[in-house]
């Protein structure tokens, strides 16, 4: 073994270990009891309590914090992916002048800082009657996730080959049917890939939620407003909620990732 692929995976077991060790002490904390993470040091192994996670739990106000986060997070996705997938499919298959142009002013949207977008919305949505409510929230965070989503799904929708449009529409497909039946398969691993970055995203923003929910705050926002205050279990506990979910969806939807670009074929 050479000692370049030595430095290479030392390097890569740092990241990992940088990266994991932080993560594996917060499911430690969550699931010790509150004698063991109150002690010090804290151990390297759970005490496998529920302990700390029943007092989040049943904590006031967690339950509404936790479906407001999960409501507005599935707003988010699937408001993004229907706004993104026409994007990213006329990135894709039309060609015109200054589509990298637009491309990069697409992106560059994301460079206005969240403080920049956040204030002025929040006074349409008092006008418009919807601040402090999850349509607020999940339209602001749909601002957010779109310019990614959009390029991302323009990158999903290029890696289906245009002969599979062309056959559809030899066999008697319309355009919509054609999109519909051969492209839409075919991408749906790389269009799930895009909503699952779209909803975590959402799951996990705070700032502008902050500044959009005033009593009906999403669960990052309710964990951070008390953070100084809260005892050390519902930290911990707080902390692996938030983290939890992007590990079930990569978990859950990791085998679709592989195929991102490919799928099944034409039926």
């Amino acid at each position: 073994m050479t000692a370049r692929r030595v430095l290479g995976y030392g390097g890569a077991v740092l990241l990992a270990g940088w990266i994991l060790v932080p993560i594996w002490f917060v499911v430690v904390g969550a699931f010790s009891t509150a004698d063991a993470i109150y002690g010090y040091p804290l151990a390297a192994w759970p005490d496998w309590s529920l302990e700390s996670m029943r007092f989040f739990v049943t904590s006031a106000g967690v339950p509404e914090a936790l479906l407001s986060s999960v409501i507005v997070a599935v707003l988010t996705g699937v408001l993004t992916l229907l706004l993104a997938a026409p994007a990213g499919y006329a990135l894709a298959r039309f060609v015109f002048p200054g589509a990298n142009a637009y491309r990069l002013t697409v992106l560059s949207t994301r460079a206005f800082p969240v403080v920049v977008l956040s204030i002025p919305l929040a006074v349409f949505f008092l006008q418009w009657g919807i601040y402090d409510s999850v349509w607020g929230v999940a339209l602001m965070h749909t601002a957010l996730a779109l310019p990614f989503v959009v390029l991302m799904v323009s990158a999903v929708f290029a890696g289906v080959p245009v002969d599979l449009e062309e056959a559809a529409q030899v066999f008697g497909c319309s355009r919509s049917g054609a999109f519909r039946r051969a492209v839409v398969p075919n991408a749906a691993p790389g269009l799930a890939a895009a909503a699952t970055f779209a909803v975590l995203l959402s799951y996990n923003e705070v700032f502008a939620a902050s500044i959009l929910t005033l009593q009906h705050p999403t669960l990052p926002v309710f964990v951070l407003t008390g953070l100084t205050q809260a005892p050390l279990p519902f930290r911990y506990a707080g902390a692996l909620f938030l983290l939890a979910p992007a590990f079930l969806f990569i978990l859950l939807i990791r085998r679709r990732l592989l195929g991102v670009g490919g799928g099944p074929t034409l039926r």
